[in-house]
């Protein structure tokens, strides 16, 4: 196992939702040395220093000042933190035939079937007034299985392995407790976020929870597959797996250069927020980088983004879902997204460019087109290009199961694109 399959392993397990994908990244950042700010207006930029800035603790921008001005443009990388799940509602607590459940929300494009019968737990974030009477936020990870949505067995759905339709609203409402608990009472949602937040941050004393963003996730590690270990099994490998590439990328790169991560939120459900990719947060810290609009725009039109998302690979089983000349195999490299209707953002000449920095980094490259007769997915790579006018390429690991609870990614394309991205940041090519 390569240490950096290791370290995406543990970053996965630790990732368990966006605010702790940022936190996970803002953690190993510090550890190389980055500096966290909140503010860069009239910050000088020290040569070779790593800086971060983060938002609504759910996206992420991290930059190292190269030698010189960035006058002849920046080597982006970008990837978002969020994935498709199951999110709880505000009032979430239902009490039925002797159970408790919650009320959850579908988040993004989610693959429904497989959240049937896992181990389930709940992260994310919580507001509450503490003892003082202030407001304050925190991250919360349950880290152990505290919910399970049980499948209808065979006998009472005889056509479940025929047509098989789940209702969001009604099928799968996970079970958190018996009704009553075993100390006979009953359970009250916010004393259990109140409690756990005493459990990890005891410092804080008695807390009065006000709201929260909580979603629940499969506890299953990552796991290697395969009687070779060829295969990686995980949740959330689109798009962890991508902040973590480049995460690592740019902890390797040339100090020399100027480079950047952007890893934003709400990729899975459009780009459209304050912290999306369609929102206001790259442009900001490229103005702050440059000191001025004009200088920002003249920045701009002299950088590349790498746009780095999951890609479909070939399904072994369901190989007419593909285009027979383009379609990605497991462990055969990176592969390039094009779609001429610019679902993805790759032009030609981006396409090449990544094509001649693949060859000099000896790395595999495959292309994606989608089927004529399919719909095609997106990417932040269209929405950055479009509101910051950079050129855009869109990247990623072929992937199977993709949007399920449980995905899966090839074990040699996690060093092919960590290379890749390296030889980006120092301008190989």
């Amino acid at each position: 196992m390569s240490e950096r399959l290791d370290d995406l392993r543990a970053f996965l397990g630790e990732a368990t939702s966006p605010f702790h994908a940022v936190a996970a990244l803002s953690r190993r950042l510090v550890d190389a040395g980055f500096k966290a700010v909140k503010q860069l207006d009239d910050l000088t930029f020290e040569a070779g220093q790593g800086y971060f800035v983060t938002a609504n603790d759910s996206s992420i921008i991290a930059f190292r000042a190269g030698v010189g001005a960035c006058e002849e443009g920046l080597r982006m990388i970008g990837a978002h933190t969020d994935s498709p799940n199951l999110s709880v509602k505000p009032n979430p607590l239902k009490k039925r035939l002797g159970t408790h459940q919650l009320a959850v929300d579908v988040y993004g494009g989610a693959l429904l079937n497989p959240w049937f019968d896992r181990d389930l737990s709940l992260a994310g974030r919580v507001s509450f007034e503490n003892s003082e009477g202030e407001l304050e936020s925190r991250l919360i990870d349950f880290q152990r299985p505290i919910a399970i949505i049980p499948s209808l067995a065979i006998h009472l759905d005889r056509e479940a392995n025929k047509n098989r339709s789940i209702n969001p609203q009604t099928d799968i409402l996970p079970l958190i407790a018996g009704l009553p608990t075993a100390d006979g009472s009953s359970i009250d949602w916010a004393v259990l976020l109140a409690d756990q937040v005493s459990a990890q941050y005891p410092e804080e004393g008695s807390v009065r929870i006000l709201d929260f963003e909580m979603s629940l996730y499969d506890c299953q590690p990552a796991g290697l597959v395969g009687v070779d270990g060829a295969f990686l099994a995980s949740a959330r490998l689109d798009n962890l797996l991508s902040c973590h590439a480049g995460l690592l990328a740019l902890l390797a790169a040339d100090p020399a250069q100027w480079s950047l991560l952007v890893c934003n939120d709400h990729e899975e459900v459009g780009s459209t927020s304050a912290v999306g990719a369609q929102g206001p947060m790259l442009v900001d810290v490229l103005n702050s980088i440059t000191g001025t609009a004009a200088a920002s725009r003249r920045l701009r039109e002299r950088s590349k983004m790498l746009s780095v998302d999951n890609a479909h690979a070939v399904h072994p089983n369901f190989s007419d879902r593909h285009d027979e000349a383009h379609g990605p195999l497991l462990n055969h490299g990176p592969v390039v997204k094009i779609n001429r209707n610019q679902r993805y953002a790759t032009s030609g000449e981006g396409s090449a460019l990544l094509r001649l920095l693949a060859e000099r980094a000896q790395v595999p490259l495959q292309h994606f087109v989608v089927r004529s007769d399919m719909g095609c997915g997106s990417t932040i790579g269209p929405i950055t290009a479009a509101e910051t006018g950079i050129t855009t390429i869109d990247l990623g690991v072929p992937t199977l199961a993709m949007h399920s609870i449980r995905e899966l990614a090839g074990t040699a394309d996690v060093d092919y694109l960590g290379s890749l991205l390296t030889a980006f940041y120092n301008r190989v090519a």
